[in-house]
């Protein structure tokens, strides 16, 4: 038997009500557009936008959906092809307005094999031409009856149940049955408590941008709860993701009073859609000045970080609730390439440090930076900027030799962070694009970053783990990246 992903439409696939939209292309076409009663239309507006409102704020309720099993009603009369002419247009726009990761989890069923179904409350004939544009194999929802004859129009009468809540459930049970499809091996989304029943009968239940009563029922179930404007895993609180509650007190002042930071050219990361930012990487105070920066800028940000961190408890979750990317270095898996491609197809910032790890030794002091290829291959992947920042003096908070920053406020050391331009690369060789980068980012670090020089002893130490005893002079060829 077959298995099947099972798409709710409103605020799941889109992360509003499709209703106006196809009202609009209705009047557009003059469909429904005439009224008998004298300044009824703006009536009707006026109260069609405070439901629409509230549907996009909290969800479905029994009350909103009074009017949807009504209107049925106020399609006696129309030419059942012009209908199907606006919802093809419709369908063109909202095709152009799904959230950002929809697409992504379409095709991942696609290539998995799976039977894709739009199951959708709506009237059948606007989301038929919408299954179509998307390329699904089904399409599940109320169905409108209509004459028989060759000028056919609708009749303003239901053709069967209205398709809601456990209705809705019934009739994917019965297309299912119908069409050879397994339920207990198939996934389904939805935003709605009312389709608790639906939900229920697969084997992988998703809440999308769930409503109160459905973000409960998850917990209880133990159902994922995705957001598909944002990367899998974030967390969303309220509406919101951590990132962004956080911003008004990401300011160094508050979180890093301890260190004097100074930001240059903040204003060359991009206000909007898709970037790799890429920082040179000396210091476990990194991070910190990095997410500053990045606040700064106004945009949420996703970063590749080590296994290690991820396994720490309570931090690891909380990383990978910012939409944080586990590394496995030494696995050689591209995974965590593609999950930060996927970030980026849906025009999210992406974080990386091209060296890996914080060089160890005289690696530490060589003026002649050196990366790995992630980067390069990401940008030649995905096509979006590559924007270098050149931090300076993060060592002097947070060396890697001590388990915990300094944090004594009156020797605040001096930090800078500079962004660059995008770098221009050319795609064809990833250690050339690779060598780009790190130029751009030797070009933002200040005249000493340049000059050889001896470290003495000391120096050296500070670049290694706490407790460290081996020859600090001996890992100058350490590859970039490892810690071995």
């Amino acid at each position: 038997m077959s298995t099947a992903a099972i798409f709710d439409l409103d605020r799941t696939l889109i992360d509003e009500s499709s209703t106006p939209i196809f009202m609009r292309h209705l009047a557009d076409a003059g469909i429904g557009a005439d009224s008998s009663i004298p300044f009824a239309e703006p009536v009707v507006k006026a109260a069609s936008s405070a439901l629409k409102t509230i549907f996009n704020v909290v969800g479905e309720s029994r009350l909103l959906m009074q009017p949807a099993k009504l209107a049925v009603r106020a399609s006696v009369g129309w030419s059942v092809v012009d209908v199907e002419t606006a919802a093809h247009k419709a369908a063109a726009e909202i095709v152009e307005h799904l959230q950002p990761f929809a697409q992504s989890v379409i095709d991942d069923h696609r290539a998995a094999g799976d039977l894709l179904v739009l199951a959708s409350t709506s009237p059948l004939a606007f989301t038929r031409p919408l299954a179509e544009a998307l390329g699904f194999d089904g399409v599940i929802g109320t169905d409108w009856g209509r004459t028989d004859d060759k000028h056919s129009r609708y009749t303003g009468e239901l053709e069967g149940a209205f398709v809601w809540g456990p209705a809705k459930a019934e009739a994917v049970e019965k297309w299912a049955s119908e069409h050879g499809v397994r339920l207990s091996g198939s996934t389904a989304y939805s935003d709605s408590y009312y389709d608790a029943p639906l939900l229920d009968l697969v084997g992988n239940a998703v809440a999308v941008n769930p409503d109160a009563r459905l973000q409960a029922l998850a917990a209880v179930k133990g159902w994922p709860v995705r957001h598909l404007d944002k990367s899998n895993g974030v967390i969303k609180v309220a509406g919101r993701e951590i990132q962004e509650w956080a911003r008004p007190i990401m300011r160094p002042e508050v979180i890093a009073p301890y260190a004097d930071i100074a930001f240059q050219f903040d204003d060359k990361i991009p206000a909007d859609g898709p970037a790799i930012i890429v920082f040179n990487h000396r210091s476990y105070f990194d991070p910190t000045v990095m997410g500053l920066l990045l606040a700064r800028a106004g945009r949420n940000v996703r970063g590749l970080g080590k296994k290690e961190v991820f396994d720490v408890p309570v931090i690891g979750r909380l990383l990978e609730g910012l939409g944080g990317v586990r590394v496995e270095r030494g696995t050689g898996s591209d995974e965590p390439l593609e999950a930060a491609a996927r970030a980026l197809r849906g025009g999210e910032v992406v974080m990386i440090a091209p060296e890996g790890t914080i060089p160890r030794g005289p690696a530490f002091f060589d003026p002649e930076l050196k990366g790995r290829w992630g980067a390069a291959k990401l940008a030649a992947d995905t096509r979006v900027p590559v924007i270098p920042v050149g931090l300076w003096g993060t060592e002097n908070v947070w060396p890697r030799s001590q388990r915990l920053p300094n944090m004594n406020p009156l020797t605040r050391p001096a930090v800078s962070a500079v962004v660059g331009d995008p770098v221009d690369l050319k795609y064809r060789s990833p250690d050339a694009d690779t060598k780009r980068i790190m130029l751009a980012l030797t070009a933002l670090l200040p005249p000493e970053a340049l000059e050889h020089r001896e470290p003495t002893t000391e120096e050296l130490l500070r670049t290694f783990p706490p407790g460290y005893t081996g020859d600090p002079t001996a890992e100058a060829t350490r590859r970039p990246g490892s810690d071995t």
